[in-house]
């Protein structure tokens, strides 16, 4: 497949590309975040707020095109970019880009917007918080729970996969180029995507500054896997996922996830009395959430909670 130079069209900057907003975390980092709130159009009844929360390296427009449907559904959505990622500030210690910081920082996040219910859409690491979360927020708080391609088991080939490539290759001389280099990545992940797929993930991940398109996230975040080692056990995260039996649970997994297995999804369906799994056929680690099917499939279990 080749490329031909093409430029991202853009998106409105209030439905599709949600309302920044900004917020002080608790040791005082500013961090970002965006917004859709319901069009005055949409039905009247009461829908459940839904956080979005991103992967490792990612950002609030990986959510765009869900939150602008779910909004359109009448839904409040909002998606939170993790310190050191999209518009959120860097910290200066790396050491800062971990789990038990960034939840302090998400709990900050609803307390700023007063979310007194709400459901979780977390794709990978966004999952992992989540699976926190269950136990920091009772069922009358946390509602829900929507893993987008991870579990409480996760295999290690992908991580190591992920961390070969992280931090590196920042800075490219246009969003054709970004788009090429993630086909090389992860073209066996997603087969079925086209070169316009490739160009809309790519202005997920990057954006331009000074003349060069980068991607959006501090590279010292690389060092969280400077020290991965082969021996060691993968930690088991099943317990945490006792906590969210308690409530509703929507599984999506990529068909070609090379993080969450089949047999994990399959699992963790089998051991929730009231959990659902949705397949994507043709994509890997993690599903984009652009399909109408997979829309759908969000909306009907969220309104069905």
């Amino acid at each position: 497949m080749s490329f031909a130079p093409a430029e991202i069209p853009p998106f409105d900057p209030v439905w599709n590309g949600g309302v920044p907003f900004s917020y002080q975390s608790p040791d005082g980092l500013t961090l970002a975040g965006r917004e859709w709130r319901p069009r005055q159009s949409a039905p009247s009844v009461e829908k459940i707020p839904v956080l979005c929360l991103p992967g490792l390296s990612r950002n609030t427009r990986d959510f765009r095109d869900i939150a602008a449907f779910l909004q359109k559904q009448g839904h409040h959505v909002v998606a939170l970019d993790y310190r050191g990622r999209g518009e959120s500030a860097w910290d200066d210690d790396w050491r800062n880009y971990a789990l038990p910081i960034e939840e302090k920082d998400i709990d900050a996040a609803i307390e700023k917007l007063g979310l007194s219910r709400f459901a979780i859409l977390g794709t990978s690491r966004g999952g992992l918080h989540a699976l926190a979360m269950a136990r920091r927020y009772t069922p009358d708080r946390l509602a829900a729970v929507i893993f987008n391609d991870i579990g409480p088991h996760i295999e290690m080939r992908a991580i190591h996969r992920i961390a070969a490539t992280l931090g590196r290759n920042m800075s490219y001389s246009s969003m054709t180029d970004v788009a090429q280099s993630l086909r090389q990545l992860l073209g066996m992940q997603f087969p079925v995507f086209s070169e316009a797929d490739w160009l809309k993930l790519a202005s997920q991940l990057a954006s331009g500054h000074e003349g060069k398109v980068v991607l959006d996230y501090d590279p010292a975040l690389a060092h969280q896997f400077a020290s991965l080692d082969d021996a060691a056990p993968v930690p088991d995260l099943w317990p945490l996922y006792d906590a969210v039996k308690d409530r509703p649970v929507l599984i999506i997994r990529g068909s070609q996830s090379d993080l969450l297995s089949e047999e994990t999804a399959n699992r963790m369906v089998e051991t929730h009395p009231n959990a659902e799994l949705h397949s994507v056929q043709g994509q890997g680690h993690a599903p984009v959430l652009w399909e109408p099917e997979t829309h759908k499939r969000i909306a009907g279990f969220l309104n069905r909670i």
